[in-house]
């Protein structure tokens, strides 16, 4: 009986002491995504997940983001960098939003040009979205050749 008592009171703490994997929150202008792709380095490629259905994501196919998060995290990616992985992080939601206005449903979009010169006040133009990585899994597919 007395094991028994000593093993409720440590699930007991155990349950109650936060973990570190507990998720982070999610700030007000951002959202968590969990999205698949492929990474060169930094730059992470959405593309399709072959194991799950094709549905609606929040980054079209083919967009380019950038990944920020611990080095630790970032260096295990960049070792995998011929196989496919889903990443999950935290995502402005201005990043999502697409400027210009879509036509055939959406895969075409009309957006004004950006200035083109050197002067004062050049404009790089629009910036690739920024995704803050928390966690990320192999996925059973290798990276198309480019």
């Amino acid at each position: 009986m007395k094991h028994f008592a000593a093993t409720v009171i440590v699930l007991a703490a155990s349950l109650s002491w936060p973990s570190a994997e507990q998720e982070k929150p999610v700030p007000k202008d951002s959202m968590r995504l969990s999205i698949s792709g492929c990474a060169r380095g930094r730059v992470f490629t959405v593309d399709r997940n072959p194991e799950h259905e094709l549905g609606s994501t929040v980054l079209e196919y083919g967009t380019k983001a950038r990944l920020e998060g611990p080095k630790k995290l970032l260096e295990e990616i960049k070792a995998r960098e011929r196989s496919m992985v889903e990443i999950t992080g935290l995502i402005k939601l201005s990043d999502t939003q697409q400027g210009g206005i879509g036509l055939a449903g959406g895969r075409v979009r009309i957006a004004p040009a950006t200035p083109m010169g050197r002067g004062v006040g050049h404009d790089p133009g629009p910036q690739p979205p920024v995704i803050d990585v928390e966690s990320w899994r192999l996925l059973n597919a290798s990276c198309p050749s480019r």
